[in-house]
């Protein structure tokens, strides 16, 4: 299953399918297959937000210039997702009609039976018309689509920028030392006196199970011209993938992993880890992110971490970041300026996570640091799939089991952004 990005479409007509294109911040639309030309466009749309924000902040803002300074940054974000997502290439595959779909033929197969009986019988009238299938209806068959579109469903990137750990038993153990060994110096023939000793601590990683259960006719099984099996588990595998990735940042640890944002200074498993809790920085403002808030945060990291480190944020609050400044008067968003490289955030890659908090008062609106380093995904086998015709006949249920944890490993290479309350 595909899906299409915000800031791409697909549009299909009875001759022709037209390729993504992604619109700009001029209503321009920009071919999203062309890499060079996505990238332009991108660079073209953020320079004419600079223009535009430029103006507002020199106190030429009104209710015009700021609706457009928003139009701009959205359609800049708009673009910026497009192209992200057709490096990804998960653009959705559009299919003309009559073209093949796997080992589907490309006309139905009873329109073509009923054509040419009604071709053998010569009884073709003079009058001819497509209401009827014995006036002629067998010669303008309706085509369809053999394809089913989906819904959109964000799925998280948590997993893909954690470390992630198959297990082959019940859980998972982790052992950890405070490093808390003394030392001291001495003379010659001082005494030694004791020093401290490190403690050893340990954490449980123990997998939750993620199920669904849906159903399908054993007839609609015999019978659809799509086969319904393998739709099912793409749906299922994306479903699963959603609700990882909200678990992962937001979960409780009953029946499923700790979401790291419940590791931060304050939030219900701060105590969790043995090192303590994710260091929390202050924006600066109550109602909104600052660039001063996201500089102090980024620097507050250990250098040791920085060099793999990302922010974290949702879409929305990437919108807001873009209009940051620093010190010199320079926006501090950029965006890819070329294929494989993500948008950043005064220098720092930007990944976009649909399930992070908006921008409110007390809300942690990103992350910063090395996810890999930070936190643990522990998978147990892997997806199973139970096929069950008996159950419920005459329903064919598709049982289907996932069993996965997760928790923060180490606190210290990560840090919060908190609205400031």
């Amino acid at each position: 299953m595909k899906h299409i990005a915000p800031g791409a479409f697909a549009l299909a007509t009875p001759l022709a399918a037209a390729r993504p294109r992604a619109i700009s911040a001029l209503g321009v639309r920009a071919d999203a297959s062309d890499p060079k030309k996505m990238l332009a466009e991108l660079v073209k749309s953020f320079e004419d937000f600079k223009v535009s924000n430029d103006e507002r902040l020199k106190g030429k803002a009104d209710v015009v210039t700021d609706e457009k300074v928003e139009r701009i940054s959205a359609a800049v974000g708009d673009i910026q997702t497009a192209f992200d997502d057709m490096q990804k290439k998960l653009a959705a595959a559009l299919v003309r009609p009559g073209e093949q779909v796997g080992d589907m033929p490309p006309t139905d197969p009873e329109y073509v039976a009923a054509f040419k009986a009604h071709m053998r019988k010569g009884s073709v009238s003079a009058a001819m018309d497509k209401g009827s299938d014995a006036n002629g209806g067998y010669l303008a068959p309706v085509e369809w689509d053999r394809t089913i579109t989906s819904k959109l469903k964000r799925i998280s990137p948590i997993r893909a920028n954690a470390r992630v750990q198959s297990i082959s038993v019940a859980g998972f153990k982790k052992l950890f030392s405070d490093r808390n060994v003394g030392s001291g110096w001495v003379g010659e023939t001082a005494s030694r006196p004791g020093t401290t000793t490190p403690a050893i601590g340990s954490l449980d990683f123990t997998p939750g199970e993620l199920y669904a259960n849906p159903a399908i006719s054993q007839q609609l099984l015999d019978d659809a011209a799509l086969n319904l099996e393998e739709w099912l588990a793409a749906e299922v595998d994306t479903e699963f993938s959603r609700q990882e990735g909200i678990a992962f940042l937001s979960g409780n640890g009953t029946n499923k992993p700790y979401g790291i944002l419940t590791y931060v200074t304050g939030a219900a498993n701060a105590a969790r880890h043995p090192w303590g809790a994710i260091a929390v920085k202050n924006s600066g403002n109550a109602s909104a992110m600052t660039s001063d808030g996201f500089i102090d945060m980024m620097y507050d990291l250990p250098s040791e971490f920085a060099q793999n480190a990302k922010l974290f944020m949702n879409r929305l609050s990437v919108g807001q970041a873009r209009k940051f400044k620093d010190a010199g008067g320079n926006y501090i968003w950029q965006p890819s300026y070329q294929a494989g490289e993500p948008q950043t955030l005064n220098g720092a890659p930007i990944v976009e996570v649909p399930d992070m908090p908006v921008v409110a008062a007390g809300n942690i609106a990103a992350l910063y640091g090395d996810m890999e380093a930070t936190y643990l995904v522990v998978d147990r086998v892997g997806v199973t799939v139970l096929r069950d015709p008996f159950t419920n006949k005459p329903y064919v249920h598709f049982y289907t089991v996932k069993r996965v944890g997760g928790g923060v490993y180490n606190p210290e290479p990560m840090r919060a952004l908190q609205i400031a309350a």
